[in-house]
């Protein structure tokens, strides 16, 4: 009996040794080729570590109407201002003649100065009209209302003069009006027309050639692949004046099943958390530059890996 009990027991116990391996959480292992795996050396890193996009963006429409082009597909680079889809602008364009030519007018009455060059000319006749009838009238040749006539008709082209001057200037407020007429009409023409914020990579797309979109509905989701970013958590404990922003790093990231076949990359902190969590972490992330693989990307999003810290003891003697 007793011996069957203990069998019980044992069995029990390598049974929960068991479950432990196969349930527990295990540490992760770091790539064979970080300083962890050289005998000694305790650098600080920041283990199990995702890259990301630093750039994404899910392009939408700014007016509605139907999308007649969409000009790129999913996979495809794209430049930065790169036109990459048309919704029906037909309307727009016809809107923006009309106020071109509505500016054209504008510019050729506000530059037509003929109203004020007579009305000058006309003052200097008039005015000189009567300089002479008040000679006549000094001699006595003519009565006093005849040059009193001139005098007015003088005084009336002189107000001639104004007037055409007012009307100039209200000509070149009204050239101006048109021009910012022209200038909305053009912007309409623009927000039909959809250009790439950045280079980037067509990630998605969203919505089909022919369908009817509304502002802010997405179209085409680019993401930047150039340049990522690769965000973990750190002991703040452990080194704590080495965890600041612009301290040298090693990114190692795990691009293959194989753990020793890590890509290094050097960088530095670009941000450090003012929070700790109940771990006793940070978060911190480093960018770095991607390398392009004939149509293909060497690093890609959602990919692990590892940041090693350079500027810790350890790593300094070495």
């Amino acid at each position: 009996m007793r011996t069957l009990t203990a069998s019980l027991v044992l069995a029990l116990i390598a049974g929960g040794e068991l479950w432990a391996q196969n349930t527990l959480p295990r540490r992760a292992v770091p790539p064979s080729n970080t300083p962890e795996a050289v005998p000694g050396a305790q650098p600080l890193m920041a283990e199990s570590c995702l890259v990301k996009w630093i750039h994404s963006a899910r392009i939408p429409a700014q007016v509605e109407g139907v999308l007649t082009e969409l000009k790129v597909e999913e996979g495809q680079d794209v430049e930065a201002g790169q036109l990459i889809a048309v919704i029906d602008d037909e309307q727009a364009k016809l809107m923006l003649a009309l106020r071109e030519a509505e500016e054209m007018e504008a510019l050729l009455t506000a530059e037509n100065d003929v109203n004020l060059r007579d009305a000058v000319a006309s003052e200097a006749s008039a005015r000189a009209e009567y300089k002479s009838y008040e000679e006549l009238l000094k001699t006595g040749s003519i009565p006093f209302w005849e040059a009193e006539k001139k005098r007015l008709d003088a005084d009336r082209q002189k107000l001639r003069i104004e007037l055409a001057e007012l009307e100039s200037k209200q000509a070149k407020t009204t050239l101006i009006a048109k021009k910012r007429g022209r200038e909305l009409a053009e912007l309409e023409v623009e927000k039909r027309q959809v250009k790439a914020p950045f280079a980037g990579y067509i990630e998605t797309r969203v919505a089909q050639q022919g369908e009817w979109v509304q502002p802010g509905s997405p179209l085409l989701e680019v993401v930047k692949m150039d340049q990522l970013r690769v965000e973990g958590d750190v002991d703040a404990l452990k080194y704590p004046q080495a965890v600041v922003r612009g301290a040298p790093v090693k990114v190692y990231v795990k691009t293959s099943a194989d753990s020793s076949d890590a890509k290094v990359f050097d960088g530095r902190i670009g941000f450090v958390s003012t929070q700790i969590d109940l771990a006793n972490r940070r978060r911190i992330w480093v960018d770095i530059e991607n390398v392009r693989q004939g149509e293909d990307w060497l690093i890609k999003p959602g990919m692990e890996a590892t940041i090693v810290f350079q500027n810790v003891p350890e790593l300094a003697s070495r």
